[in-house]
């Protein structure tokens, strides 16, 4: 294993063939991100912290993958922003904060607070958010998955949605995270902003991109394929 240190923020580590023959490991677990890839790539960084002073980032990182014919693998560690490489997150993060401001600016005009606070937000409430909806752009996100490290997170969250949101929902598990798809369907951008907000108190945002379930399907198994936070909501 070879590891070389670029600047302050990346680094680059060479496996050869032999040595992912000893990992028992190739190309498509890295891609796939299965528990030997993980295992692989913390001996990776606790190497790179030894030989060569790195220092991994508090909170997530970029990993490019070179597969270099007949020679191995060549691995490239850069620190990222957390949501910085999913498709369209950025967008629907922003949105999502943008709306929450809004939220706590009308409850603290209406005077409410504490744990039924969102439940309780008169009609009014709704007519100021949706002026502030209207200065966002046309395209507003309405598909979102999010991860969760466990059952009872997802069941938590889904207990603490309102029991009529009306929107499309699924949850898969692939490697031990359950990953819950949220739909806008005919609910309001309101009730969908508000229920987004509220997963991030649970899990984190995983993606907002459909496509992203399909390796789940495939590696991973869909635990309920319809009207999950319903279901889970009890």
């Amino acid at each position: 294993m070879k590891i070389e240190r670029v600047d302050d923020k990346t680094v680059k580590c060479f496996l050869s063939n032999e040595e992912l023959e000893e990992y028992q490991i190739d190309y498509k677990d890295f891609i796939l991100r299965s528990e030997k890839a993980k295992q692989v790539v913390q001996d990776i960084i606790m190497q790179a912290e030894e030989q060569v002073g790195y220092k991994p980032p508090k909170f997530a990182f970029d990993m490019q993958i070179m597969l270099l014919p007949d020679q191995g693998l060549l691995l490239t560690f850069s620190e990222s922003d957390p949501i910085s490489g999913i498709p369209g997150a950025q967008q629907l993060m922003e949105y999502l904060r943008e709306m929450k401001q809004a939220l706590d600016r009308t409850k603290q005009e209406l005077g409410i607070g504490g744990a039924d606070a969102q439940k309780s937000l008169p009609q009014t409430a709704g007519l100021e958010t949706d002026k502030a909806s209207k200065a966002q752009p046309k395209q507003k996100p309405g598909k979102a998955i999010f991860a969760f490290d466990s059952i009872g997170q997802v069941m938590g969250y889904a207990a603490a949605l309102p029991g009529n949101l009306r929107v499309h929902s699924s949850l898969y598990e692939m490697d031990g995270v359950y990953y819950l798809y949220l739909e806008k369907a005919s609910a309001s951008y309101e009730r969908f902003s508000r229920a987004c907000i509220q997963a991030l108190e649970f899990g984190r945002l995983y993606g907002t991109e459909e496509s992203l379930l399909l390796p789940m399907a495939e590696h991973g198994g869909c635990l309920i394929s319809e009207k999950a936070v319903q279901k889970l909501h009890g």
